[in-house]
């Protein structure tokens, strides 16, 4: 694996502090091959992440990758909410769990603070309520503007996207990988893009989950260490671990993965797997239970911090 870029003079790097960003539960078969218990339940969290840049220019800049699952199920289109609240929902949101508002607002923040949000894609339990950030710009995916070719919902009424879940005049897509000009080798990945020009952030392009999911590499110290935010890369760091496979087919829908491409996720996995063995690299997933099992309450969620490897 080719060396990750070394610290500049003067190196910029971030914070980032966990965030609550919901709970769900979910059969253990639509994730692991190897489950075949019907009714297994598991329950996942869905993290959110503050980040914060070093440098104050005034003020620090501050994103926060993935916003959760919605605390207003009604908001979710007819398609999702048929997913989760219907008579053969596989997902089962927790209505009372904390949320990405008032997970922020517990360590003093409000949306207005919030210079950019970056999704990893814009699946339900990630896209959180996105109407609080009136001030921030969007991020996302190159690939992401293919989930709204129908029109959202409701102009589609089959479309799990709603309309006005991207502001228009606040939404930046990014270029589309193939772009050499912004885009660039880092590590094990074909397609990194250095989002602040200096280092300290990197999106990288994470194909195979669902058009326009990317992933965060950040520099979290001045000399070297890094935390690498999976996003759905894997449902169940057993997959990630190599103790279990991604789930192909069910009962009823053989053609059934969690993943839109499962070569191409798999591929992605091993780069993630490649990287987290350098020893320099902090991985985790959106819905990464034994990280949030270990840490929930902790000083990894905001106001702390997630302390560098």
């Amino acid at each position: 694996m080719p060396e990750l870029p070394p610290p500049r003079g003067n190196q910029q790097f971030c914070t980032i502090s966990a965030l609550e960003g919901g709970v769900l539960t979910a059969p253990e078969s639509l994730f692991i091959a190897e489950s075949n218990v019907p009714g297994n339940l598991i329950t996942l969290p869905a993290l959110c992440f503050l980040i914060q840049h070093s440098k104050a220019d005034p003020t620090p800049k501050r994103l926060i990758f993935d916003l959760g699952i919605n605390p207003h199920l009604s908001a979710y289109t007819p398609k999702v909410t048929e997913m989760i609240e219907g008579p053969n929902a596989f997902f089962h949101p927790e209505p009372t769990a904390a949320h990405c508002l008032g997970s922020l607002a517990h360590g003093g923040a409000t949306p207005d603070d919030i210079d950019f949000v970056i999704l990893s894609h814009c699946h339900w339990d990630h896209i959180g309520d996105t109407h609080p950030f009136t001030k921030s710009t969007f991020v996302v995916g190159h690939e992401t503007k293919t989930l709204f070719e129908s029109g959202g919902y409701p102009t589609d009424p089959n479309s799990g996207y709603s309309t006005d879940l991207l502001p228009p005049e606040r939404t930046r897509y990014l270029p589309p990988s193939s772009s050499d000009e912004d885009w660039a080798p880092l590590g094990p990945f074909p397609h990194a893009l250095d989002f602040f020009g200096d280092g300290s952030l990197y999106v990288i392009d994470s194909p195979g989950h669902v058009a326009g999911h990317v992933n965060l590499l950040i520099r979290t110290s001045p000399d070297g260490a890094w935390l690498y935010l999976g996003g759905d890369s894997v449902h169940d760091r057993r997959i990630f671990n190599g103790e279990a496979h991604i789930r192909v087919g069910l009962p009823d829908r053989p053609e059934f993965c969690m993943h839109a491409n499962k070569a191409q996720a798999e591929e992605h996995i091993a780069r993630i797997r490649e990287l987290e063995n350098t020893g320099k690299v902090r991985v985790i997933f959106a819905h990464d239970m034994k990280w949030y099992e270990e840490n929930k309450g902790g000083t990894a969620f905001w106001p702390g911090k997630i302390e560098s490897i």
